[in-house]
């Protein structure tokens, strides 16, 4: 099984409509992508982290990932909206020790 975690920060205003766009259409396109389990979206909360927001979803194995990561629909979210949108980010990808 691997996590696949994502923290951002958005070009957009806190709770505008932009964010909250950004953050639907995400969830509608990436949770759709075959092979992608237990999707969530998450915002932050603590002061201590520069980023607002957390996407982070489950493989089963690296064949999976591997195929959500080449997916159609995964590289054109990347290309029209997270190249534009995202301000910054970390990807984090974990797997059970």
């Amino acid at each position: 099984m691997i996590e696949h975690t994502v923290c951002f920060t958005l070009v957009h205003p806190e709770g505008s409509d932009a964010e909250r766009a950004f953050l639907t259409g995400a969830r509608e396109v990436l949770s759709a992508v075959p092979g992608v389990q237990g999707f969530t979206v998450s915002r932050q909360v603590s002061p201590k982290s520069a980023f607002r927001f957390r996407f982070a979803m489950r493989f089963a194995d690296e064949a999976a990932y591997r195929a959500y990561d080449e997916h159609p629909d995964h590289v054109a979210f990347v290309a029209q909206r997270w190249a534009t949108e995202v301000r910054d980010f970390q990807e984090f990808d974990f797997t059970d020790w």
